[in-house]
């Protein structure tokens, strides 16, 4: 039975407000049998309403705030399976007597909780990070100093890169927001995507976690290409194309 006009509304509301931000194309796909202008209706009139933010592809949530990266505590009640699934095998690639960097993020803040009780030094931003590694006893757990962005609970700004960009580290460990099928790496903050970028040029080993939620998507600031990364650790449903692509480029997928 088709929706009403009503209900397709609190469809596309409820997708967005779940996924934080959707493209014009998971919502044709959720609503198969609506055509593209009236859905391009709905999201001007859900936009006019305040219900969602009506963006160039596709829609944002209220909740994501622009010009930063999606709030962690929603974050974190999404996908959990996977991104627990992604923390043990991520953490399994840890060496001990090694440095290593975890990105902010509700996936790298598994990660932080799956890690084993090794010698390490672990540098990370992320502040949700923190409390799961302060668990571990043998661990010596560095945090650069930066501004506090309460939306994705991260440090970040310029005294957090020069930071940065005085360490070399074995690992790093980096979250992002979306991933296109060419294998462009995006987040939705300017102040995040410069840390990452700058913990990208100093890692001997560059390793990005990603659920297949992230895949297909572009959000506001390119982080890095494919080229960029050695390893990509997921829940194991990349698209064909990506896993090509990465083959490509001599990037292991995980």
């Amino acid at each position: 039975m088709s929706l009403d006009m009503n209900e397709r509304r609190e469809k596309i509301v409820l997708l967005t407000n779940t996924e934080g931000s959707v493209t014009f194309a998971q919502i044709k796909h959720e609503l198969p049998d609506v055509s593209e202008m009236t859905l391009r209706t709905d999201l001007k009139a859900l936009d006019d309403e305040r219900r969602l933010i009506r963006v160039h592809g596709g829609a944002r949530s209220v909740g994501y705030a622009v010009g930063t990266d999606d709030l962690l505590a929603a974050r974190q009640t999404r996908n959990v399976t996977a991104k627990i699934a992604i923390a043990e095998k991520a953490a399994s690639l840890v060496r001990s007597d090694t440095t290593i960097f975890l990105d902010s993020g509700s996936t790298t803040t598994a990660l932080a909780g799956a890690l084993p009780d090794e010698r390490l030094i672990v540098f990370t931003t992320g502040i949700s990070c923190l409390s799961e590694l302060a668990r571990l006893e043998k661990p010596s757990v560095i945090v650069p100093g930066g501004h506090l962005n309460r939306y994705s609970m991260s440090l970040s700004g310029s005294s957090t890169i020069r930071s940065i960009n005085s360490l070399v580290f074995d690992q790093a460990f980096i979250g992002v927001t979306s991933v296109s099928e060419s294998g462009t790496f995006y987040c939705g903050s300017d102040e995040e995507c410069e840390l990452k970028q700058a913990c990208i040029h100093q890692a001997e080993q560059v390793i990005m976690l990603m659920d297949t939620s992230k895949l297909g998507r572009r959000s506001t600031f390119t982080v890095c290409d494919l080229e960029d990364v050695d390893a990509i650790v997921s829940d194991g449903q990349l698209s064909a194309d990506l896993v090509q692509r990465c083959q490509a480029t001599g990037t292991e997928v995980i």
